[in-house]
């Protein structure tokens, strides 16, 4: 790759040269550490003589904006300061949108490595200890195999057949989903899935309905694309469908693990949704986020199985399962939507990635996953039987956990006034990340909670986590 200089005549081609370099450098054109090009190099490249190069050269190394180092070349010096460009601003006429995407608070980033802590109750992410990276690499070599016999072009918008074969039959034996491969479309991740939906059932002001508490991702994507967001409050049984407004073009719901309460939600209260959302002409996003990992109780059929008017949309994830970075989920789509929803993602990025795709059906076809869901379970049981054990005796008298019989994480009510924002604060300080329930309300909610993550968390973290955490109650 040649260096993008633009020599212009034949006179002063050294200050030309280097006024060229030194503004790339300052204005960060030139970053920090990039490796320039030899000098016979460029010279040929820009048809000047080596000395030439080699003079401008010299100059930015004297003042330090370039380094050279012995055998291996010339580079930009890390000394230099990169100064941000200036540039004359106007007034645009999307001025007002970008304010709002710009004020929009998000809080959705998971921590880097230097910020994650040791205790951290995160929720929404697994560990990477128990990733099964050698049998994924034995996946991802597979699939390799499989592109080097491909033409090179670009795969199929709604996902490989043979993928979606595989996702089809898992979601049928583990969660009692009907649907055929055709049926189901290949996402980057489940809010791709959302976000796709969303983009072909709403309009600016037309209203859609979730659970109040809910899943925030969701409900800021569907503010986003200029949806009026009602929320439907829940209580034991889950969402309360006769609040549902009449007028919802869609209803969002999380019925097998509440996100973020964590009750089910009951079989009438089902059919009542059902039999509602058909009434007034709305389709259903059922989010089976993690429903995976059941603890206690009979299971219970996905909302989808029992949806005989092709009125339920299915949305699933591998994040939950596998890891958040492979962006992997996928959505079985009712026939009124799903022609809709594959042109919306052909217009979005086209396809995801055919390697992850190959890998992963292959890791479904040889039991792998099934395999790798039965090893975390074992784990999560004990994870959570540790909280819950903690929660019962020392922390009782602060917290008390909402049941729940699925899923990674848990909420807790506090039993007592607690400043949650200043103890969230002072736990961080003390190595233990634990969260509030708070952001998932629309509005002030009327009881304070906690949510915590077991599925990142390692075990033996566990007890001196929660320790600290009960010592630093103890001075409330």
């Amino acid at each position: 790759m040649e260096l993008h200089i633009v020599i212009k005549g034949r006179k002063d081609l050294a200050n030309q040269l280097y006024d060229q370099l030194r503004h790339n450098i300052e204005s960060g054109r030139l970053a920090s550490g990039v490796q320039l090009p030899p000098s016979r190099l460029l010279a040929v490249q820009l048809g000047v003589s080596r000395k030439t190069i080699s003079d401008a050269y010299s100059r930015l190394t004297y003042e330090n904006f370039l380094v050279g180092k012995r055998g291996s070349g010339t580079f930009v010096n890390s000394l230099a300061t990169a100064q941000s460009r200036q540039q004359e601003t106007c007034d645009l006429a999307s001025a007002a949108v970008l304010e709002k995407w710009q004020n929009l608070e998000l809080g959705l980033r998971h921590p880097t490595g230097e910020e994650t802590r040791r205790g951290d109750f995160i929720g929404g992410a697994v560990s990477h200890s128990h990733f099964p990276a050698g049998e994924w690499r034995r996946c991802i070599q597979h699939a390799l195999r499989q592109l080097a016999k491909t033409p090179g072009l670009y795969s199929q918008t709604q996902g490989l057949e043979v993928l979606r074969k595989a996702i089809a039959g898992h979601i049928a034996f583990a969660r009692g989903v009907r649907c055929m491969a055709d049926d189901v479309v290949v996402c980057n991740g489940a809010q791709q899935a959302l976000d796709l939906i969303c983009r072909v059932l709403t309009e600016p002001g037309c209203c859609v309905a979730m659970e109040e508490p809910g899943y925030r991702p969701a409900r800021l994507l569907f503010s986003a694309q200029g949806a009026r967001v009602v929320g439907v409050p829940v209580d034991a049984l889950g969402l309360q469908v006769d609040a549902i407004p009449d007028d919802a073009r869609f209803i969002y719901v999380t019925p097998s693990h509440q996100m973020p309460l964590g009750m089910p939600m009951s079989m009438s209260r089902r059919q009542a949704l059902l039999d509602k959302a058909r009434r007034i002409g709305a389709i259903i996003i059922e989010d089976d986020y993690d429903s995976e990992f059941r603890y206690e109780g009979q299971p219970t059929d996905s909302l989808q199985s029992m949806d005989r008017h092709g009125i339920v949309a299915y949305v699933g994830t591998f994040s939950k399962t596998l890891l958040p970075e492979l962006r992997l989920g996928y959505a079985v789509l009712p026939s009124a939507i799903h022609a809709a929803v594959i042109k919306a993602r052909q217009l979005t990025d086209w396809h995801t990635s055919t390697l992850n795709q190959w890998a992963l059906a292959k890791f479904i076809d040889d039991g792998l996953l099934q395999k790798h869901i039965r090893r975390c379970h074992g784990v999560y049981v004990g994870r959570r039987q540790r909280i819950l054990e903690r929660l019962k005796t020392d922390l009782a008298p602060w917290f008390e956990a909402i049941p729940a019989t699925a899923g990674f994480h848990m909420a807790l009510w506090c039993k007592v006034p607690l400043d949650v924002e200043r103890l969230i604060r002072q736990a961080r300080q003390h190595d233990v990340g634990i969260y509030s329930l708070a952001p998932y309300y629309q509005s002030t909610p009327d009881r304070a909670g906690i949510y915590l993550g077991f599925g990142a968390i390692e075990t033996l973290d566990i007890d001196p986590a929660l320790d600290r955490l009960r010592d630093l109650l103890q001075t409330f």
